[in-house]
């Protein structure tokens, strides 16, 4: 963690990230999910969020606005959702992102997260019922993220610095394979 102290103000005390970090190895998950609408139809609604929460709004970066879960246990991840964010290639063109990563990554296509045996209630069972997520138990936290429908030929895994493996389609990919 950068600020401890800014972790711990009244301003952020509310995400738990301080108890999220300080808690490394014992339990807490250190990875926070990000969900956003998908690009809206001419027409279509914009989607809520699919969970009760409540929103983050912190002084030090304006214009960023979260809807934090409240019901998340520090066991799952910390899950947000931004309701004014959209896929890079859905943003005007003065804020577009680009969308070509040197690596050669568009759009992450699945995410897969391990970690302890969650409630049937708990708010990462409820997005893999709804198919955004895989879960499965296992012994240790990990996150394991698929670009561009990837297949497992194409795999960086960051353990033991971090517990997160990449996954994409090998051939799109200027990363070295490691398997």
């Amino acid at each position: 963690m950068e600020n401890a102290k800014e972790a711990q103000s009244e301003q952020t005390r509310r995400t738990r990230l301080w108890e999220r970090c300080s808690n490394a190895g014992s339990g807490a998950s250190p990875f926070g999910i990000i969900l956003r609408p998908e690009m809206p139809a001419l027409s279509g609604p914009v989607e809520e969020c699919p969970f009760p929460a409540w929103e983050y709004r912190p002084e030090t970066m304006p214009g960023l606005e979260l809807q934090i879960s409240e019901d998340a246990g520090l066991e799952e991840p910390m899950w947000c959702y931004m309701e004014h964010g959209r896929a890079p290639a859905g943003a005007s063109i003065e804020k577009r992102q680009p969308l070509d990563h040197p690596a050669g990554f568009r759009d992450v296509t699945g995410v897969h997260v391990v970690g302890p045996p969650l409630s049937s209630t708990s708010v990462t069972r409820a997005m893999a019922d709804k198919r955004l997520i895989t879960v499965q138990t296992g012994p240790e936290h990990l996150l394991e993220v698929q670009f561009d429908g990837g297949t497992k030929n194409g795999k960086v895994d960051f353990q033991p610095d971090l517990p997160l493996i990449f996954r994409w389609l090998a051939q799109r990919s200027a990363l070295r394979d490691v398997q």
